[in-house]
């Protein structure tokens, strides 16, 4: 992984407000939610590229390198890495930045792994572009 205060690389995809509602009672924000975010915002990229249904099959090994506080705002980028025939392979990057500072620091990364699906939740092939 990159320096913790690389600036980060590919498309803006979710940016939100880290709320009380999703710490832990000393401020920490849940790993469990950051991670959900990242899904969120690699699984929007997948459904453009996909244009339709994906599910998420796979997240490569993570690890949290620094803490998310109460107040923080998320920002998740995303770095399309392979489309396969069914597959898409995208790099979710999480970076905080204080609410008064523009200094992003990086909190995590993790390659997702979706699947294209159709109606009956059976893997389809993606359209080309």
């Amino acid at each position: 992984m990159a320096d913790s205060t690389t600036h980060p690389t590919g498309t803006l995809e979710l940016k939100t407000l880290c709320m009380p509602e999703s710490a832990n009672p000393s401020g920490d924000i849940f790993g469990g939610w950051l991670l959900g975010q990242m899904d969120i915002a690699g699984a929007n990229t997948a459904y453009l590229i996909a244009r339709g249904r994906v599910v998420t099959v796979a997240l490569d090994a993570m690890e949290f390198h620094k803490p998310v506080f109460v107040g923080d705002v998320l920002s998740c980028f995303t770095s399309v890495l392979k489309v396969g025939r069914t597959s898409i392979r995208i790099l979710v990057q999480a970076f905080t930045t204080c609410r008064d500072t523009d200094t992003f620091v990086k909190v995590t990364e993790g390659t997702f792994t979706y699947v294209a699906v159709d109606d009956d939740r059976k893997p389809r092939p993606i359209p080309k572009p």
